[in-house]
């Protein structure tokens, strides 16, 4: 479980095809504080540590990871939003986020203004999920409030801070992205049955 507030930056020092999976190594400020079996959140994918060694550790991504993330585009040096599993305890300063993405995205739109950039966002409607606006919902593992709602987009606003200290700072046009859509609407909307209405 986490919240969706990112504690650092990684950077992608590794990519290795094993069979259907991908393992990738990944090189942080936060590996000495990590153990093998820990999870943590990658630009909102949950992966499982497998390999530790010096300041880079490596996860594992199965095929069914790699077909709903954007996983199988990362490259060697991009960097990737990370956030480790919440404590018991803990503020939760972002909202519930579970790490297992819904789906991907594509920028539509990046402007900024006033010292704050707003970022919109198109995705496939086919797959049932829904935002509303003033809304959460977990763009590349990172817990943001909608601020405006269509059928199959919305977008977000990004203050300085989290610009400056994501990967957000890399998204244009083209982009894609990993969504994790809001679980308690998800449940709500299941259990009425409005799934289909945007």
């Amino acid at each position: 479980m986490f919240t969706g507030i990112i504690e650092t930056l990684g950077i992608v020092s590794n990519i290795d095809r094993n069979g259907g999976n991908l393992d990738v190594t990944i090189q942080s400020s936060i590996t000495s504080e990590l153990k093998i079996d820990q999870s943590v959140s990658h630009n909102g994918i949950c992966l499982t540590v497998v390999n530790i060694e010096s300041d880079h550790y490596t996860v594992t991504a199965i095929q069914e990871t790699i077909a709903k993330t954007n996983i199988g585009e990362w490259s060697v040096g991009d960097e990737v939003n990370l956030e480790r599993g919440m404590r018991l305890g803990d503020r939760l300063d972002g909202h519930i986020v579970q790490g297992h993405v819904d789906q991907t995205a594509i920028c539509i739109s990046a402007e900024e203004g006033n010292g704050s950039w707003e970022f919109r966002f198109s995705y496939d409607q086919e797959a049932n999920n829904i935002t509303i606006e003033k809304g959460s919902i977990t763009v590349n593992g990172v817990s943001l409030t909608v601020v405006d709602s269509e059928a199959g987009e919305f977008s977000v606003a990004i203050i300085p801070y989290t610009y400056d200290n994501t990967n957000f700072k890399h998204i244009a046009i083209g982009s894609t992205v990993n969504l994790e859509f809001d679980v308690v609407g998800k449940y709500i909307a299941r259990l009425y049955g409005f799934r289909d209405i945007r």
